[in-house]
């Protein structure tokens, strides 16, 4: 036990130290400084959140040439705190067909989830809080990457709940596409850090991080793009907001919710925003170390201390602002094109990617395997345009018996001259017709004749 203590105090603040020196300086964090971390990362999610908001409705607002909010505070930045403080106190209304306890239990499971994922992320490197050295990361697991992965899949489940438990037909259809929606893009964000960990050799989301000192992984273009369009359609976000499309849906799944149960949806969104732009920045932009031309200053000065985490929560914001950039862009897509791009567009690439990183890693490359490689790919983009043509020779050739994939009459529709109900409508009535005494106007006027 004391070379490992000794080992702790002699690590130098800033450096990038490995497995067994992040467990040894976590293993010796006294129990205030674990107290301070475990407040700081449940307090990132909501104080984004706050700020995200505010950001999002000013910057949509600037895109469409009209004000945001400019009333609450000084620029109306205070908005989102109105907001926050405004909902806790508005009116609970629970359906009569809802089922209670699921009703309640559906937003602490979209929300809780998404409060814990940021323990696993590496902030910075070593670092000295109070004089006690530590890593700027609460959580230092072997499978850290599957965590994150874990913690905002799991977020769907309180979404399908939301929707089953209100009791109402138009939130239970949010739900249903929500399940079938992290179906498609959770295997395709799942595919898209293969190919990093095949890099990085691990798990581990600082050993990522460290191995990302001379470049980054960004270079794994068709990782980095494919985990984007995921990570936009894993958190419900448009032109992939689908479970709650306005439009057709009222709501979505949280349209039976109100007061502080549809914040918790509201908080949730937010912070998986977050959570999935803080591991886009692990993983591929070199997590919190200094970009290029900063790096080389000063003997890699400004990797040291804490501006790793000024460098961090850049790049993190950066890929936020895509997030709103897309939702005044673009607008919502049809979902079938939706589950589309998922399963025949983004899994398959994402295997044929795999596949060759994987025969880049094994193989040396020299003059043979280039070749080797070339007819590789040629032969595999041959075999794609091959298959894409035939099925639209198939396609053009057969006559739609339900209308494809979208909506649209046959070509072989018969439309009948009298409905189904109009036939029902008429055999009622001439039954009842049938039913009717035939005497009873005569037997009267009999009866009034006798009288008279």
């Amino acid at each position: 036990m004391i070379p490992l203590l000794t080992q702790v105090t002699d690590v130098p603040v800033g450096s990038v130290p490995d497995a067994a020196t992040r467990a040894a300086l976590l293993a010796d964090d006294p129990l205030w400084l674990i107290l301070i971390k475990c407040v700081v990362i449940l307090l990132i999610g909501p104080i984004l959140t706050i700020f995200l908001i505010v950001w999002e409705r000013k910057a949509v607002g600037r895109m469409q040439n009209r004000p945001g909010p400019n009333r609450v505070g000084p620029g109306g930045y205070l908005q989102s705190l109105a907001d926050a403080l405004k909902l806790p106190f508005k009116e609970q209304i629970i359906p009569d067909t809802a089922d209670r306890k699921v009703y309640f239990l559906a937003p602490v499971l979209s929300a809780v989830p998404a409060l814990i994922a940021l323990s696993a992320i590496p902030f910075g490197p070593v670092v000295s809080i109070f004089g006690e050295r530590t890593v700027l990361q609460l959580l230092d697991l072997p499978v850290s990457a599957l965590v994150i992965l874990a913690c905002s899949s799991i977020g769907v489940y309180g979404i399908v709940l939301a929707g089953w438990s209100s009791g109402s037909p138009y939130p239970l259809l949010g739900g249903m596409r929500s399940a079938a929606q992290v179906i498609s893009y959770e295997i395709a964000m799942g595919l898209s850090i293969v190919a990093v960990i095949l890099q990085a050799g691990s798990l581990n989301l600082a050993d990522i991080v460290g191995a990302q000192h001379k470049v980054w992984f960004l270079y794994l273009v068709p990782s980095f793009v494919i985990y984007l369009i995921s990570m936009v359609g894993e958190t419900n976000r448009a032109p992939f907001d689908l479970p709650e499309a306005e439009s057709e849906l009222v709501g979505g799944f949280h349209t039976e919710y109100s007061s502080m149960k549809f914040a918790m949806f509201f908080l949730a969104e937010y912070v998986n925003m977050v959570i999935v732009s803080a591991f886009a920045t692990t993983l591929f932009l070199g997590g919190w170390m200094a970009p290029w031309p900063l790096s080389l200053i000063g003997n890699n000065v400004l990797n040291t201390g804490w501006w790793p985490l000024l460098w961090f929560f850049a790049k993190m914001f950066i890929l936020l602002f895509g997030f709103i950039w897309l939702r005044g862009t673009l607008p919502r897509l049809r979902y079938d094109q939706f589950m589309r791009l998922g399963w025949k567009v983004l899994v398959p690439l994402n295997l044929v990617w795999i596949v060759m990183v994987t025969f880049a890693k094994v193989i040396a490359w020299n003059t043979a395997s280039i070749i080797i490689a070339a007819v590789a790919i040629f032969i595999v983009v041959a075999l794609f345009f091959y298959v894409r043509a035939a099925g639209r020779e198939e396609e053009s050739e057969s006559i739609p018996v339900t209308g494809g994939g979208f909506p649209v009459p046959p070509l072989d529709l018969k439309v009948p001259q009298t409905t189904p109900r109009q036939k029902a409508l008429a055999k009622a009535e001439a039954k009842a017709a049938r039913r009717k005494p035939a005497a009873v106007g005569t037997a009267k006027e009999g009866a009034q004749d006798g009288v008279s």
